[in-house]
Order: C-alpha cells, then structure tokens, then sequence
C-alpha cells in the first residue's frame, strides 16, 4: 500500500507544480533560514571541552564596595574578575584537585628572520596547572612548573601556529623567541589548540575567534609589565594602591579550579565561605550581601552570556518565519486537499476508510517536507557561508555537522507533516454521500 500511496502522491504534485512549487519554496525557505541561525547557536554553545567540563569550576568572589558595584553597566551582583591578592590567597590555599589563574594579553613578536616585520600576537598569562587541569595537548615539550612561576622565568608556550611561522618545520624547543624586546626561552609547543568558546578567557577578550599564540607565567608577566588584553575594573584609594594590578582593588584576572568529585565541590564551597568571613574581618568584601559563588564551567558560560544576545533574538525571528511559512503551507494544503472532495468521495464509496485517505494525504505532505528539507539544507548552507563572511569571531564556526544536516531534513519533515494533519484530517472527513450527489 505504501508504494501504491506513494504513486497516488506524485500523481498528484505534478497535477499542480505551481501549487507544488510553492509549498515547496515555502518550507525550504523557512527551514533554511532556522537552522542557519540554530547551527550558529549550536556551535557556539557546545561544550569546549567535553569529558572534561563537569569537573571545572569557577569561584566568585566579590570585593567591591557597594558604589562601585552600583556604578557597573553589567550589575551590582557580578564582579568582573579576581584581584591579584585573592589569586595569590587561593592559589597558596592550595584546596582544588588543579587550580590556575588566567589573564588574556598581547605581545610585539620580533621574529629572527630579519626579512620578517614584528608583529603583535594575542596570549595568555597563566599558572604553572594551566596546562594539566584543561589537558592541553602538547606537539612537543610541556608547560612549566610552580618553582618557575615564583623565579618569574622567561619561558614561552607556543600554539602550533606561531611555532611554526617563527621556525618553520624545525623543532622550536630550547630556542628564544623575542616578546616584547626580551628573550623568551621555548619550553612546550601545543597542538593548535583553540576550544571553542575560549572558556578560560574574561569576557571582553576574544571568547571566539583564532587561537592564543603564546602562554607565558603570570607572576613573569606582570614582572615584566606584559599588557592586559581583559576588563580591568579598580576603585578606591587603599594604600596598596588602587591603580595597580596587584592591588587589592583591581579586579582583572580569571581563576578555575578542578574538582573531580562531588565531595570536593561541596568541601571547596565551604572553603570559599570560611575565606570570604575571613576576609570580612579583615575589612575587605564590605558588601555583606555578596556571598561567594561557585560555577560549573557551562553554568559560568551562561552567566557570561557568551552568546550574544542579537544571535538569540535572530534565532527565535527565524523560527518565527518557519511558523509563519508553515501556516502558509497548512492554507495551500487545505484548500489543495479540499479541492479534490470528488476523488475522496469515490475512493470512500469504494471502500477505503478514513484511515487509508488520512495516511495518503499524510504522505503527500512528507513528499512536500523532504522536498522543501533539500531546499533548506542549500539554502542554510549558503545562509551560513554568508555568516563565515563577516568579521565576526565566531563567524568561521558556522559550520554544518552531521546531527545538523540530519536535524535539517528531520524538521523539513516533521514541520510538514504537522502542516498536513489538519488539511489530512479535514480531507478524510469530507462526507461522500453529499459529493457523489453532486457528480
């Protein structure tokens, strides 16, 4: 019967290929134009590092005073990162499974080439744990250790990319390599790596986009007053200095933790409350009303709001216009279906039931949807070929995977045969006495 249905569908659509063309245009169009801006989201709010994320956390701690939380466009409730001297406090707590603080900056790269023009590269200062607590992949060498933190060495992490323009195919490891006018010593090349999102970097730096060219040691960063590429929010005049970045009343840098079991999620909570009262009798953290917080890293990126907001409100438009080009199939169908009251009425006085005429039309309106999920699946992939062509960071990820190409044709489908059940139902409960009168 299937084969038999089938035949009676196409039948049918060549009958009227205008009418055909339309419903098809329609549901490719708007199929199209969801599932570009839904691939955008999908591949922007994947996990970064997947295995690995449930274990990776991010502390909160806020040491504002209450006019200049008020005076932040972002709200009284969110800091904009860590101060050096909570960093240096927790990092000598010592309370995580892997911890690290982060800061996002830039360099003048001066390659030995001299037929080579320097250059600006974007980095990353971090802790020695950086490199264990996110499993970053290593082409050759590895990161350093916490005795070269505190001797502020100058050593160098370099991304495939850089290691590679600086030295070609050689083996960059041992060799200098020239930031900022001072001699950086290679220590671990990476394997290109560049989640995406960069979760490890304070919103206002580069969350999508290319990867870090280098990673070198925070306290040697600072040392050697290397620039800060993130937020950098200071207020008061304490007496350690209210404009310094290692004050406590600056608020620059990022901080994670490893916890790889429930127990010591719950244990390091504890342990950020007893710090924060005991910081209280110190005199800092004066906003009673602040308690520290702990995120997951999904969590963290959902309060970051890495997504933005202009995406999401493009996404829920396009879905919109597929509601919009599905009300104008289940129209096309119905008058369609309700047209043909004759031929139902004699297959109906033939002996086929209400089912069999239901599941014929139902088939006719999937033809339309596989139909209308080519179309969309063209017309997204050049949606998002447009999208690759701005300047946007996230823009080279509008990619298509597998799950989205099947999701494409999956929703061509369903949003067809939804549009078909009412035409469909209507159709079989056409009466065929009435209409065999009228012939």
């Amino acid at each position: 019967m299937l084969g038999y249905y089938l035949d009676l569908a196409l039948r049918s659509l060549k009958r009227s290929p205008v009418l055909t063309a339309l419903m098809v245009l329609a549901i490719g169009l708007g199929i199209g134009a969801s599932m570009t801006m839904i691939t955008v989201l999908h591949v922007m709010s994947g996990d970064p590092v997947p295995g690995l994320s449930s274990k990776l956390f991010v502390p909160m701690l806020d040491p504002r005073d209450a006019a200049h939380a008020a005076a932040q466009t972002r709200g009284p409730d969110t800091p904009d990162g860590f101060t050096w001297t909570d960093v240096t406090n927790l990092l000598r707590a010592n309370r995580a499974d892997a911890q690290a603080a982060t800061a996002a900056g830039y360099a003048a790269v001066r390659p030995a080439n001299p037929d080579m023009h320097p250059y600006f590269a974007d980095g990353q200062y971090v802790t020695a744990e950086f490199f264990r607590m996110f499993a970053v992949p290593f082409q050759a060498g590895a990161g350093w250790t916490p005795e070269q933190d505190r001797d502020r060495a100058r050593i160098v992490v370099l991304n495939t990319g850089l290691a590679r323009k600086l030295f070609g195919g050689a083996d960059a490891i041992g060799k200098a390599v020239n930031l900022n006018h001072m001699e950086f010593r290679v220590v671990g090349v990476l394997q290109d790596w560049h989640p995406q999102p960069a979760f490890y970097k304070q919103k206002g730096s580069r969350i999508y986009g290319g990867a870090d060219d280098f990673f070198i040691p925070l306290d040697t960063a600072l040392a050697t007053k290397f620039g800060i590429n993130g937020h950098t929010s200071c207020w008061g005049n304490g007496d350690d200095g209210g404009d310094s970045l290692t004050s406590g009343h600056c608020t620059w840098a990022q901080f994670w933790v490893r916890l790889d079991t429930p127990a010591k999620v719950a244990a390091y909570r504890r342990f950020l409350d007893n710090y924060w009262h005991a910081q209280q009798d110190h005199g800092r953290f004066p906003r009673k009303d602040s308690p520290p917080h702990l995120y997951g890293l999904m969590a963290w990126l959902a309060h970051e709001k890495v997504i933005p907001a202009n995406l999401s409100m493009q996404m829920w438009l396009a879905v919109g216009f597929l509601a919009v080009c599905m009300l104008s199939v289940v129209a096309l169908l119905l008058a369609k279906f309700l047209r043909r009251s004759g031929e139902i009425s004699v297959r109906r006085a033939l002996g086929a039931r209400r089912r069999d005429i239901f599941v014929q039309f139902g088939i006719e309106s999937a033809l339309i949807g596989v139909a209308g999920g080519v179309l969309g699946l063209l017309v997204a992939q050049f949606g998002l070929w447009s999208i690759r062509q701005r300047p946007d960071g996230y823009a080279h990820l509008a990619h298509m995977d597998v799950p989205m190409l099947a999701g494409t044709v999956a929703l061509a489908i369903i949003a067809s045969v939804l549009s078909g059940l009412l035409p469909a139902w209507r159709a079989c409960q056409v009466p065929p006495a009435l209409q065999l009168k009228a012939q």
